[in-house]
């Protein structure tokens, strides 16, 4: 018996919601990023903003220093950097202290543009939205949806986790788990790309793969380690 118009348009439907998980066989079926130094690169910017609110206190900060900030929230960097100077300030200063050092940081990102993208992170995201991997950010940085916004990716992701919505800074794997969960999915079956140490700490932490965007000898939890998103391809994952 010849099927009846109703039972051919449930079939297409059927059809289509499946073609794009079919694409891709492997267990991980979401993929978490972190932001800066994964995607753009604002360390520049984080860097010169607490380098002037440094100076401002009568002492300097490295980039040495600023690289160990990657992936601590504002708070926390700041306690580190009034350490290293052996400056006390109290619970009130620090909150106006933070305030102004961000002012200053948003203030350069609000000028950012899709060039700052860095290399092979359109593609990259791009092919694995094409074959149905669910996106999710996951990032420390309470101004993510600005500077997603200045370089045109936003529309790349389904959900978007960052400091305004995550008590627990990373190592903690909070975040991820955060984004794991709005996405639908078990930490098993995400995948995090980080350049962090704590970031890919609180990646497995979370029962989750890890891509780590840098060095080996810096990121030897990650489970690859790759110089930049450029390096990637959808085989990648399926291979994980």
């Amino acid at each position: 018996m010849p099927f009846g118009f109703s039972q051919r348009i449930f079939i297409t439907a059927m059809q289509e919601n499946t073609s794009n998980i079919s694409h891709h066989t492997s267990t991980i079926k979401a993929c978490l990023f972190d932001l800066d130094g994964v995607l753009v690169d604002t360390a520049v910017y984080h860097y010169q903003a607490w380098k002037r609110l440094a100076n401002t206190m009568g002492f300097d900060f490295t980039e040495e220093q600023n690289e160990q900030l990657k992936g601590v929230s504002r708070v926390e960097s700041l306690n580190k950097i009034l350490a290293w100077g052996k400056v006390e300030k109290t619970e009130a200063e620090k909150e106006e202290l933070a305030t102004l050092k961000n002012s200053w940081y948003v203030d350069m990102i609000t000028k950012m543009t899709p060039a700052e993208v860095l290399p092979g992170t359109v593609d990259f995201l791009t092919a694995i939205h094409k074959v149905g991997y669910k996106l999710a950010l996951g990032s420390a940085s309470k101004n993510s949806g600005i500077i997603l916004e200045r370089t045109n990716l936003a529309h790349f992701f389904d959900e978007i986790v960052d400091g305004n919505m995550v008590t627990k800074s990373k190592p903690d794997p909070e975040v991820f788990l955060k984004g794991a969960e709005l996405l639908g999915f078990k930490p098993a079956e995400c995948v995090v790309f980080e350049d962090a140490v704590a970031g890919v700490e609180a990646a497995k932490r979370g029962g989750m793969k890890a891509i780590g965007i840098g060095v080996k000898s810096v990121l030897t939890e990650a489970d690859v380690v790759v110089s930049g998103l450029d390096k990637l391809t959808v085989k990648d994952l399926e291979e994980l």
